[in-house]
């Protein structure tokens, strides 16, 4: 009997759960140290006082009720009961407890014997591993244009998400059990194809493969397929995880374009039509940033470069010694570099690459018979930009272009290019830019220089930007120069129409909400503050953000600080800012439509784009990088714009800007079937066009007649391809808050 005293003494004083006994009464007798520990009060403290000193006051009020139910019918009710209790701590903070409690009968009548142990970490890590398993369940659900599923150490399907059950047209029933080689052509099965495939996904850690598989019905389809083995501590291999997304269209247009560059090189087109069909097709094909062709001179034992990219015409010589192209001339080999190797090479050799930021590469040489013709070079300013997908391609355009080169002996004819690219430089252009090399920033104006000089100043800060211009101006297109120019280039760029979206939404949609939020909330969602965490938020329309939703949004920048719609938790955010807007938010907060102290937060650094009518110069580089877009994109040849009809375009006032000067230009290539581009100048009506002087009341006048007019054309349809809204270049709630601006009134054109 001693000696099991002694050993419960002992786990009584070394329990490291708190222990405390009380009588019927409710009053404490005797506690252990952990108790102490846990609840920050001195043994003193707690002896003789009631057990509710440690319960938090919200349920003191029922706690003697449930003590007296518990004497009346005593039971011992272990831990781990599933229920959530809360214990309080002497300074006023609580924590989440499980606890036993159990009758102890002695001499002087029942006692209660309570073991309180503190769960909150392990309920934190349990929620934690809940939400990590329901946002990967989402993710792997969600992600419906691939198929990611999983197989067991044999290969048999263990898992089937619906992207797989779209792609492959098994349900899961149908499918989880069989083995994954029923994908497969009858011989790639012959030639065991997929046990290679899992056996090298073991040895490399990983597989990845493009190339015919087996939807249900029999039909086939171009995969790209990924196998990753998966492992476990302690257990080795217990399956593999396979992702397939079907490239189907991707392939047929590969083809399509493969047989268009054969066609072109085999039907004894000239030169310059060659090297358009050449330039054109690698870019489509395999998009890249620099791209040159090198033919050997037997003269000089050397490399004679032309450089495809547009707007570089000198030729380069380059000596086979020390040079990649060299390298892959006599070794008759293409060449793949995922950074330029400037140890192995010599820089002069790589000078042409380096001056054209190239950091990657493939070099491929052109075989003709039994003879090698020169080099082809595709680069990229990207690292390891050229993977295995690409290498099948590339050689087969390089195929092409050898036979191209030799059918036309064009080795003599290359070197004779320059000023015949001169003329026809237009064609080799895939995209104009700036000299700030702006992508798809497209003029030359003193005005939008200088824009461009502000987004190079503010790009590198973390200052709120605020663009304003009219509709259609490219605001978008200068936010995004901002952040990819900025140090949060490699994080997410998030973008938010605050006039797209009904107001109601607009909190949901900026801060996220949490699950039961109010009605419609089902499940969790993400707010774009938070996706853009680390990134850049940029707001468009920020004139149509509400009031009330204004100081929240305020609050959130000063204290990069959100809480989600239903939610308690405060989540950090560290977001770039940058607004859009084509009101006048001055005017707005005058008028009390608009907080002011937001409006100061946003205009930190203001942008102001100018409307295409004041850089008219912009007007003719923009034009031909339309024709060249949209006739490319259409499989057109457009040689050349009228210049009456490039003079009529440069004098329209285009009050919806860059947008519906692209949307015009769309139009006139679908319209056009020869060299020359057809304009339907008819829409713009010069003739009857007055001058516009610089005045808003002029301006406003001359654009409210434009719209009438196209208004009337469209038979007062406002949406759709070919409604008004399509034909100005504008969104549909932009027109529509223009003709509630002009006081323009349906019985005006309908």
């Amino acid at each position: 009997m001693a000696s099991g005293t002694s050993i419960y003494e002992k786990y009584f004083d070394f329990s490291p759960d708190a222990i405390i006994v009380t009588d019927q009464d409710g009053c404490i007798r005797q506690v252990n140290p952990q108790c102490s520990r846990l609840f920050g009060y001195e043994s003193s403290e707690l002896l003789g006082n009631k057990i509710e000193i440690l319960i938090p006051l919200r349920f003191r009020p029922h706690h003697p009720t449930y003590r007296r139910e518990f004497h009346a019918s005593p039971r011992m009710r272990p831990m781990g009961g599933g229920l959530e209790l809360y214990a309080l701590r002497k300074d006023g903070s609580e924590f989440l407890a499980d606890i036993l409690l159990s009758p102890v009968d002695i001499e002087e009548g029942r006692l209660v014997l309570t073991v309180i142990r503190d769960i909150s970490d392990r309920r934190r890590a349990e929620e934690t591993l809940h939400q990590t398993e329901e946002r990967f369940r989402l993710l792997v659900d969600g992600a419906r244009d691939y198929a990611i599923f999983m197989l067991d150490p044999g290969g048999n399907v263990l898992t089937w998400n619906p992207g797989a059950e779209r792609l492959k047209g098994y349900k899961a029933e149908e499918i989880i059990g069989k083995h994954f080689s029923i994908f497969y052509s009858h011989e790639d099965i012959d030639r065991g194809k997929p046990a290679y495939e899992l056996k090298t996904a073991i040895s490399e850690g990983r597989y990845e493969d493009e190339g015919w598989r087996i939807r249900g019905d029999g039909s086939r389809f171009w995969a790209n397929v990924i196998i990753t083995p998966l492992y476990k501590p302690d257990v080795g291999l217990i399956g593999f995880s396979k992702v397939t997304r079907d490239l189907t269209n991707r392939r047929r247009a590969e083809e399509a374009l493969l047989l268009e560059l054969s066609n072109a090189v085999l039907s004894g087109l000239d030169i310059r039509q060659m090297l358009t069909a050449i330039s054109a097709s690698i870019q489509r094909l395999v998009p890249n940033d620099y791209a040159t062709i090198a033919l050997y001179d037997r003269n000089i034992d050397r490399l004679r470069v032309q450089e495809l990219s547009p707007g570089l015409l000198k030729e380069i010589i380059l000596p086979l010694e020390g040079s990649p192209a060299g390298w892959s001339f006599r070794n008759r080999q293409p060449l793949f570099m995922k950074q330029l190797d400037k140890k192995r090479f010599t820089r002069e050799s790589l000078a042409h690459q380096i001056q054209a930021g190239v950091n990657s590469g493939c070099w491929l040489p052109l075989n003709s018979h039994d003879d090698v013709l020169g080099i082809l070079f595709v680069g990229s300013r990207r690292e390891d930009a050229f993977g295995p997908e690409n290498a099948e391609m590339l050689l087969q355009i390089a195929s092409q272009i050898a036979v191209a080169i030799d059918n036309v002996c064009a080795s003599q004819q290359i070197l004779e290019l320059s000023h015949k690219l001169e003329e026809e430089k237009r064609y080799l252009e895939e995209e104009i830019r700036t000299e700030y090399s702006f992508e798809e920033i497209v003029g030359q104006s003193q005005v939008l220089k200088r824009v461009l000089k502000q987004v190079e100043v503010v790009a590198p800060t973390d200052a709120t930007a605020l663009i304003q211009g009219e509709t259609g101006t490219g605001k978008e297109l200068i936010a995004r120069a901002i952040h990819n120019l900025s140090p949060r280039r490699e994080r997410t760029f998030v973008k938010l129409n605050c006039a797209a979206i009904p107001h109601g939404l607009l909190e949901s949609e900026l801060f996220g909400h949490e699950k039961g939020a109010f009605t419609g909330a089902i499940a969790q969602r993400i707010g774009r503050l938070e996706l853009a965490h680390e990134g850049t938020l940029f707001l468009d329309e920020v004139g149509d953000l509400p009031l009330e939703l204004q100081p929240k949004l305020l609050r959130a920048l000063q204290e990069k600080e959100i809480e989600r719609l239903g939610g308690r938790r405060t989540i950090t955010v560290n977001v770039r800012l940058i607004a859009a807007t084509n009101r006048d938010l001055a005017a707005m907060v005058r008028d009390g439509e608009f907080r002011s102290d937001l409006y100061y937060r946003l205009r930190v650094f203001p942008i102001l784009i100018p409307p295409l009518r004041q850089r008219r110069e912009d007007i003719p580089p923009l034009v031909n990088y339309f024709v060249a877009k949209h006739a490319r994109r259409m499989n057109k040849r457009i040689e050349n714009v009228p210049v009456p009809v490039m003079a009529a375009l440069t004098k329209w006032q285009w009050p919806g800007n860059v947008r519906e000067l692209e949307n015009f230009i769309e139009r006139a290539v679908i319209l056009s079937n020869g060299p020359d581009l057809r304009a339907p100048l008819a829409e713009l009506e010069l003739a009857d066009e007055p001058v516009i002087s610089s005045g808003d009341s002029d301006l406003e006048t001359a654009e409210r007649e434009h719209i009438l007019r196209i208004l009337r054309a469209t038979d007062g349809v406002i949406g759709g391809p070919d409604g008004a809204a399509a034909k100005l270049g504008l969104k549909r709630t932009t027109l529509n808050s223009k003709l509630k601006k002009l006081g323009i009134q349906r019985d005006s054109y309908s």
